[in-house]
């Protein structure tokens, strides 16, 4: 056998990355990262005939007299209650919040659910009447749904999978390809606290005080922007999976432009900052499943930021960064000491599960 040889000069180490060459699904797939993106490139685009193009949260579809927008997406969150919410209201407000960063605003949801052998029924009549009561905050209705249940094992209890279908107002063009050299950055609260609550719950860690999920529809604020700005409102993002980094890293690549990130200025509330740091987390790429990302012309920057503190869902906004003709597709964050980092999305995910 070959003699086996340990590295003891730090210039030989190496740090293996994880296999990308792989036959089978796993975990990270379904992150929202690289993996993701990889995976919905190189699989499901050429199986239904489709090209690779700047990522949407929903298709936009032309219609006579105007255009829809038209989404969907699945829920496996675990545990199924968490501070703050569950995977009930989680399905509607991630649909809701879908369609408002097309521009669009929801006309209804359906609403699909693989349900496990064995599942209590109290536990799936509480999920029910909080997407009920979700939808109903949110003044859109849940119209047609399916049900489906598999042997015991199968499911984990319950998995949800919602669609939407809202109308994108006339003259509202929002896309990810329209980030513009010049724009700046909103992000419209504070972010991370719904990873670090579904983590609280799943690893059963007391962090001194509870933090919530910030789980919330958003097409309201998108009107208020939409309504103070116009067409000065060029890109929205709510960053869900792979958090803040996933969402302006997939802007920078859609629209070849550079970005620049204020580090400081971005709204981290300590107490998520604390757990990310006792969990080994980066809190920029936490989800969230309340907050939005916008990329507003400079002219009309002030006048969206105004617009989204004097409404609830962006109390918080703040200006965090801006669009650069320098390094396109790519993401730099300058830190508090002044000096600069080239930020990328994570292979997979930190936190599997969370939505």
């Amino acid at each position: 056998m070959p003699e086996s040889r340990v590295a003891t000069d730090p210039a030989d180490w190496v740090c293996p990355l994880p296999l990308r060459e792989t036959k089978r699904i796993v975990l990270g797939h379904g992150g929202g990262g690289v993996l993701s993106e990889e995976l919905i490139e190189n699989l499901f685009l050429p199986a239904f005939g489709g090209a690779a193009g700047a990522p949407r949260d929903s298709a936009l579809v032309d219609i006579a007299g105007g255009r829809i927008a038209l989404t969907t997406d699945s829920y496996v969150v675990q545990p199924l209650f968490f501070p703050g919410g569950n995977i009930g209201d989680l399905a509607v407000n991630g649909t809701v919040n879908d369609l408002a960063c097309s521009g669009a605003q929801p006309l209804a949801l359906t609403a699909g659910f693989i349900l496990e052998e064995g599942l209590d029924l109290d536990v799936l009549g509480a999920v029910a009447e909080t997407m009920g009561r979700a939808a109903a905050t949110a003044g859109v209705g849940i119209v047609t749904g399916d049900t489906k249940v598999v042997a015991r094992g199968g499911a984990d209890q319950l998995f949800v999978n919602t669609a939407g279908i809202g109308v994108v107002p006339a003259g509202v063009h929002v896309g990810p390809e329209r980030a513009r050299v010049g724009d700046h950055i909103i992000v419209s609260g504070n972010l991370g606290e719904h990873g670090v609550a579904i983590m609280s719950v799943r690893e059963g860690i007391d962090f001194g005080t509870v933090v919530t999920t910030d789980s919330a529809p958003l097409h309201r604020l998108v009107a208020a922007m939409l309504a103070t700005a116009g067409a000065g409102v060029h890109a929205l993002r709510d960053p869900t999976r792979g958090g803040l980094v996933a969402a302006v890293v997939e802007i920078a690549r859609a629209a070849s432009v550079g970005i620049e990130l204020d580090q400081a200025a971005i709204p981290v509330p300590e107490t998520v900052s604390s757990a990310c740091s006792f969990l080994g987390l980066d809190p920029l790429q936490v989800a969230n499943e309340g907050k939005m990302v916008a990329f507003i012309d400079p002219a009309h920057s002030e006048a969206v930021l105004d617009a989204m503190r004097s409404r609830p869902e962006g109390a918080n906004a703040a200006i965090i960064g801006r669009v650069v003709a320098e390094h396109p597709g790519l993401v730099v964050g300058r830190t508090p000491f002044g000096t600069t980092q080239v930020i990328e999305r994570q292979l997979g995910e930190q936190l599997p599960r969370i939505c």
